[in-house]
């Protein structure tokens, strides 16, 4: 009798989560042949009865595996010239855009979890195959500018500690995909932990940065304040995008919105309402120390190069060769090449994850692990390599900037879809955005948008245009 029970009680639990799957469902052209990164699809037990903080324990991990991507050497470059350049004034950028990504980082979380989708299988299901496969052509361009600047950052970092020429600094970066390999047969959370540990070691290094560049707490205080010169100042909104595009990540909001799936929560309305609440603190924290990792280079930059008469530093070399006399300190360099090398190192473990999502997910391709990692790794070493070889080591920096400005350019495209999706009842159910969240989730795409539109057109339209285009406006031509 209790066999009989137990068996109608389990085949109701069945027949609900198939009602669920079949109401989710039914927003999509497509049904999604596959689950994200089958490797390691729900291989971490969320337990049900547990309290609050062990729950949040299970589900931390994946925010800072994304929070990576906000303090890549990348966001080095940008923030070092802006830092150098205009003191503390670009520190509202850096808290502007990183508030834009514990927005959209929610949003891939609620995506994730809601529909069993990452992104790039969202965009797969739901757009024609002409759409999907420029989609995936952006998005690798992007990823390649990302791992462009990953793989560079390593090979300074390893150039400025141990004399290493950068394209066999570039070629070291690959072993990574031996990492990423042997770390995933072990389970996710051996990848998490080393991401952690990076992360840390990163923040230790320019906690004891800032304590010997000792900023002035005023100049930062009103650095956070915003003010119009940001977007009439060519120089400025130049490297304000391009803190943007290293700040929010197009690979970023695919890769999040995969890894979240990792952890085994119940497939219940409740359960998914709860595993976002998680999920949302886990991002949220990761992100705000992010928030500090980004600051504390502009400050470092600002304190020790802008009112020093060295504004015109903007190679990450030059700066770590300047360290230690500005400061005084002698290990401040070690510990600046330190962090670099730390930086450079996980933000190419979470691309070659970001490089198999999105690869996977658009295309639906299905190869061994191994080969699906050194495609990834290929598409961003092989022109990094070529990149220094043409143009040499000297222009390293600039070639940081400019892909995150590239980056940046790529973000509509993958903003867009995210927003679209998340808002349509019909794909999301009961956790379709509310109002107050799809006016500031299209607010952001906005300001992302038309700041980039601004940046091609100041950059390409010829001179007199431009004055006589913003003097109808009433407004300064950049300069």
């Amino acid at each position: 009798m209790r066999s009989a029970e137990s068996a109608s009680v389990f085949e109701m639990m069945d027949q609900r989560n198939q009602t669920i799957a079949a109401e989710v469902e039914r927003g999509w052209r497509r049904r999604t042949p596959h689950v994200s990164l089958p490797e390691v699809h729900r291989s971490i037990v969320v337990p049900m009865t547990a309290s609050f903080w062990r729950k949040l324990i299970a589900f931390s991990g994946p925010g800072f595996i994304v929070a990576v991507g906000y303090m890549d050497p990348g966001n080095w470059a940008t923030d070092l010239s802006g830092g150098a350049k205009f003191g503390y004034a670009l520190l509202t950028v850096v808290m502007i855009s990183n508030f834009m990504a514990i927005l959209l980082q929610h949003l891939c979380i609620k995506l994730g979890v809601a529909t069993g989708r990452d992104l790039a299988q969202a965009c797969r299901d739901h757009y024609s195959t002409l759409t999907v496969w420029s989609l995936w052509i952006l998005c690798e361009i992007a990823i390649a500018a990302c791992d462009l600047a990953e793989v560079v950052g390593s090979a300074i970092g390893l150039q400025l500690l141990f004399g290493l020429p950068l394209i066999w600094g570039c070629i070291i970066t690959a072993l990574d995909v031996l990492a990423v390999l042997y770390l995933q047969t072990k389970g996710f959370r051996y990848i998490e932990a080393l991401v952690i540990t990076l992360i840390v070691t990163i923040g230790s290094c320019f906690a004891a940065e800032l304590i010997f560049s000792q900023p002035n707490l005023t100049g930062v205080m009103l650095g956070f304040v915003p003010g119009p010169r940001i977007v009439v100042n060519q120089g400025m909104l130049y490297v304000s995008i391009g803190i943007l595009g290293a700040t929010v990540m197009p690979h970023n909001l695919y890769l999040h919105s995969s890894i979240v799936q990792t952890r085994r929560f119940e497939q219940t309305p409740e359960g998914k309402r709860e595993a976002i609440k998680f999920a949302t603190i886990d991002s949220t924290a990761a992100l705000v120390f992010a928030l500090f990792i980004n600051g504390a280079i502009l400050v470092l930059a600002a304190s020790a190069f802008h009112w020093s008469g060295h504004r015109d530093v903007a190679e990450i070399q030059d700066a770590y060769k300047l360290l230690s006399p500005l400061l005084g300190v002698g290990v401040a360099s070690i510990l600046f090449a330190v962090a670099l090398l730390a930086s450079g190192q996980n933000s190419t473990l979470t691309g070659t994850l970001a490089g198999q999502i999105v690869m996977e997910g658009f295309l639906n391709i299905r190869i061994t692990p191994w080969l699906r990692r050194l495609i990834t790794r290929a598409i961003a070493i092989v022109p990094a390599v070529l990149v220094i070889g043409i143009f040499g080591e000297s222009k390293t920096t600039q070639l940081l900037i400019a892909s995150q400005v590239v980056l940046s350019m790529q973000l509509g495209f993958a903003v867009w879809p995210l927003m679209r999706f998340t808002d349509e009842k019909a794909k999301m159910g009961e956790f379709a955005n509310r109002l107050w969240l799809k006016i500031l989730g299209w607010t952001t795409a906005g300001i992302i948008i038309v700041l980039n539109v601004k940046l091609l057109f100041d950059t390409f339209m010829p001179e007199s245009l431009l004055k006589a285009f913003y003097g109808f406006l009433g407004l300064p031509a950049p300069q």
